[in-house]
């Protein structure tokens, strides 16, 4: 397949702000990826973008400029954002543009996220017997993993204590205080074995991406972007909304999504230098490091204890702090993750920039009802 280079990328400020809209976001972070490629608006030449509960992407055109550029809205969960890139790689790849824009963004109310069944092609009881509770979920699948393959709840901890320290050192981030492993544990109990401070936050913010043919536009650090793959689940696949167990081990689509980027790019997860994992709450992480081939099952125990997954360790993971300490605005969160890894291969992440200049990254987010998005990059 043809290569296809990230130009530009852009990112708003992720938290809550009562005066900022979800599309006002959107446009910031657009803005922002068109400077940081040197190109206008009007030299894009074919946009996809989404949202959860910001609006439609499309009508971002009243602000950016009336182009006539085809702008396709896209709506995949906590893939909205991984979806939109897959779109906008096919759609240079295709020869609809030589350069495309991704864009995701979100403003979610106060309070957990409010799933209703039949949106979902579930029947009414599913959500009067308590299983729309996602956190139920989070929980159930982490302390059976736990159980089989002997991770501890100080793991768990030690997985967000590390989300707060990394929001700390960076700007855009919503949670910037570091919090202790001992509070973590003390914050009390949501779906045991997960505690208060182990989970993210709906929230609100923006990421965009310029993509661009080579040669296309004159960039200053182009980004190669390797691979852009969605998958969703297969028969026997243990996921929120589908927590049954078809046979005696647990699978995920997530394990699909990965091994598809890897085949695409042509690397192994060995390879990888800086990586950025869907962490829902602290025990997904730990879960994803395995799902997504970067350790064994029952390894994570000792990387984390060790260090390994720290920004000056063999694996940093979540080096912007995650969603745990961004929040997860549905829609932003999978380039936030595309922007933070740019941001590292270009060796511009500030204070939190990863040693030894990275030349591989990865990224990974999954969502309901069982969808996974992940991507490979280098410099």
């Amino acid at each position: 397949m043809g290569r296809v280079l990230i130009a530009g990328a852009g990112i708003s400020r992720f938290g809550r702000t009562e005066a900022t809209s979800g599309r006002e976001h959107a446009v910031h972070a657009v803005r922002a990826a068109l400077a940081d490629a040197g190109i206008a608006w009007s030299r894009v030449g074919a946009a996809f973008g989404g949202s959860d509960a910001a609006g439609l992407a499309d009508t971002l055109v009243a602000r950016l400029g009336l182009t006539g550029v085809p702008f396709v809205n896209v709506k995949n969960g906590c893939a909205t954002g991984g979806s939109a890139l897959v779109s906008a790689v096919n759609a240079i790849r295709g020869g609809m543009a030589d350069v495309a824009l991704a864009v995701g963004f979100d403003k979610h109310p106060r309070g957990a996220f409010d799933p209703m069944p039949a949106h979902w092609g579930l029947d009414e009881a599913y959500g009067t017997d308590g299983l729309m509770v996602t956190t139920q979920f989070f929980g159930m699948k982490i302390q059976r993993y736990m159980h089989d393959h002997g991770i501890s709840a100080r793991t768990l901890a030690l997985v967000a204590e590390k989300a707060y320290r990394n929001g700390s050192r960076n700007p855009n981030a919503w949670r910037r205080t570091p919090v202790s492993a001992d509070e973590i544990l003390a914050s009390g109990m949501v779906s045991d074995p997960l505690t208060r401070y182990m989970f993210c936050n709906p929230g609100e913010g923006a990421a965009a991406i310029v993509l661009c043919a080579p040669g296309a536009v004159k960039t200053r650090s182009p980004v190669r972007l390797d691979a852009a793959v969605v998958r969703t689940r297969r028969f026997g696949s243990f996921e929120v909304f589908s927590p049954w167990v078809a046979g005696g081990e647990l699978t995920s689509v997530s394990r699909d999504a990965a091994a598809g980027a890897f085949e695409a790019a042509g690397v192994a997860p060995s390879d990888v230098d800086v990586c950025q994992l869907q962490d829902t709450e602290s025990g997904a992480e730990v879960m994803h490091m395995a799902e997504c081939g970067f350790c064994a099952d029952g390894e994570q125990e000792k990387l984390i204890a060790d260090g390994a997954t720290e920004i000056g360790g063999a694996l940093p993971v979540n080096t912007d702090g995650g969603c745990i300490a961004n929040g997860e605005p549905i829609g932003a969160s999978g380039l936030r993750q595309v922007y933070e890894v740019v941001q590292q291969l270009r060796g511009a992440a500030g204070e939190r920039q990863v040693p030894g200049r990275p030349r591989v990254g990865f990224t990974h987010v999954y969502g309901a009802p069982g969808v996974s998005a992940c991507t490979v990059l280098s410099r």
